[in-house]
């Protein structure tokens, strides 16, 4: 009987894992999908890029208000009903963007989409914890890992195979069905995994949450091409500051918050969410500068971009698994020095472009450090939430994603800002020491290209110096299992 009710245990998580891999899959997918598209439905819609770029900065404003109420939406609703109504807010909003007669209803779908795609990651992640125990971990996230990294890094190669022969509503349609099949999965296989209750809803902290992580994204995503310096971005960045800060202190102080910042109490989590911070950045140099790089510098076609980035993501889907296993076994620790050491040495490698390196030498460097980012990802973000108690793992994966969803931001403004200043710089000490006449078009655009490279090579090096702190951070991470939950609990005993 015991056996029985084990496997009929067994088979109801694999069915349950097996329905949100493959949600997920589409989800991050969708991610990097329309990145090569723009252009053509730019053209489409007739209008501007810097309107066409809001179907990519409006998924990540919707992001940004969603993921840090997650955790009070994990406590209220179950898991059938959480999952079930993401993937199908996801799914209504990808087929709006197929069928989108005008740029607004376009803009509507992509909304929609987010809004159902950031509760996926922190709920996915919550459930995986939820069915399994602290030493299967490790392989349950690395599988989830295939689609968090693999997915994505496909999707610009697809996406520009696609829209060098069909049309850019071709991506969405292939979606569609996908998406729509694990909603009719999800309704007949997911149950309910989690404990629900009925939590107060912190009014005044969405409020603050929205208009703070709200603002502070608007700035950074809009900031290089507006201006740091302009009114607007200046503005979002006060608005949104204070109104982080005024969130942070109203969490502090209620005993139902959505964010719970207390669980930095908890040393591990600290440590390994610094060095997921840290590692975002620097993967984030990889993913927006090598693009900027293949195509304005070396006159590569976007499909020959995204190409290069392929085998990276295949890397990294084919080692996720491997290293989950690894991790179950030696813990995070040694994964972590070994892969920051690999990240370290070939972010430095991409401080050496030039105008005339190779495309096969920009492809193995690009290749052997996403291996090492590979060896550290999944472990160091397991390794954080396997020290909390499973009544906190909900508070931890909605506070890791809020902060790698800024530090990604942060590391895509940041990191462009230094190479278009550092480019300008270098430009201008090329044309003065080569003594160019802006007439020469052609001297000209090779000192640009010069320029630029060289700006690339700086951003670069900053990467680099943040991949050595996070390798130092490394070395003082412990395997650790769940310690008592010494939050929740004193809430529960108050009240």
């Amino acid at each position: 009987m015991n056996t029985q009710t084990q496997q009929s245990d067994q088979a109801r998580t694999r069915s349950i894992f097996g329905v949100m891999i493959m949600g997920a899959l589409v989800a991050f997918l969708n991610q990097t999908l329309i990145n090569i598209a723009l252009p053509q439905m730019m053209d489409h819609f007739h209008v501007t890029a810097a309107t066409g770029n809001w179907l990519t900065t409006i998924f990540m404003l919707v992001n940004g208000i969603v993921i840090p109420i997650t955790a009070f939406l994990m406590n209220r609703f179950t898991t059938r009903q959480l999952y079930i109504t993401a993937m199908g807010l996801f799914t209504v909003g990808t087929l709006l963007c197929g069928i989108a007669p005008t740029f607004s209803v376009i803009l509507v779908g992509r909304v929609v989409q987010a809004a159902g795609a950031g509760i996926l990651f922190p709920l996915i992640t919550n459930v995986i914890f939820t069915l399994f125990p602290p030493d299967r971990r490790g392989f349950a996230m690395g599988i989830f890992g295939v689609a968090m990294n693999f997915a994505p890094a496909v999707g610009p190669t697809l996406s520009g195979l696609i829209v060098e022969h069909y049309s850019w509503r071709v991506l969405f349609f292939m979606m569609f069905p996908i998406a729509l099949i694990n909603v009719i999965a999800a309704i007949i296989l997911v149950k309910n995994v989690t404990e629900t209750s009925r939590p107060k809803l912190d009014v005044l902290g969405v409020i603050l949450s929205t208009i703070g992580f709200g603002g502070l994204l608007y700035a950074f995503a809009t900031g290089g091409t507006k201006g740091w310096t302009s009114t607007e971005v200046l503005a979002m960045f006060i608005v949104g500051g204070i109104s982080i800060l005024f969130f942070i202190f109203r969490q502090l102080k209620i005993d139902q918050p959505l964010l719970e910042f207390r669980i930095f109490r908890y040393r591990m989590f600290t440590l390994t969410t610094i060095i997921n911070v840290i590692v975002t950045m620097a993967m984030f140099s990889g993913m927006i500068l090598m693009p900027i790089y293949m195509q304005n510098v070396r006159g590569f076609s976007p499909f020959l971009s995204g190409l290069l980035l392929l085998p990276g993501g295949i890397v990294m889907g084919i080692m996720s698994p491997i290293t989950g296993r690894l991790f179950d076994k030696f813990g995070a620790r040694w994964l972590a020095v070994i892969g920051l050491a690999i990240t370290v040495v070939t972010t430095y490698e991409l401080t050496k472009l030039e105008t005339t390196t190779t495309f096969m030498y920009v492809m193995i460097v690009y290749t052997v450090r996403m291996f090492g980012m590979s060896l550290l990802m999944m472990p160091i973000f397991t390794a954080g939430l396997n020290e909390l108690a499973l009544s906190l793992n909900k508070y931890g994966t909605a506070m890791v994603n809020t902060l790698r969803m800024v530090a990604g931001a942060v590391g895509m403004a940041f990191f462009v800002s230094i190479m278009m200043n550092q480019g300008e710089k270098h430009v201008k000490n090329i044309v003065m020491n080569q003594q160019i006449l802006p007439t020469d078009k052609g001297s000209m655009t090779e000192a640009v290209n010069q320029g630029t490279a060289m700006g690339i090579n700086d951003a670069f090096m900053i990467a680099t110096i943040l991949s050595v702190i996070a390798f130092v951070l490394a070395f003082f991470i412990r395997k650790t299992s769940p310690k008592e939950d010494t939050i929740t609990n004193r809430v529960k005993k108050a009240s």
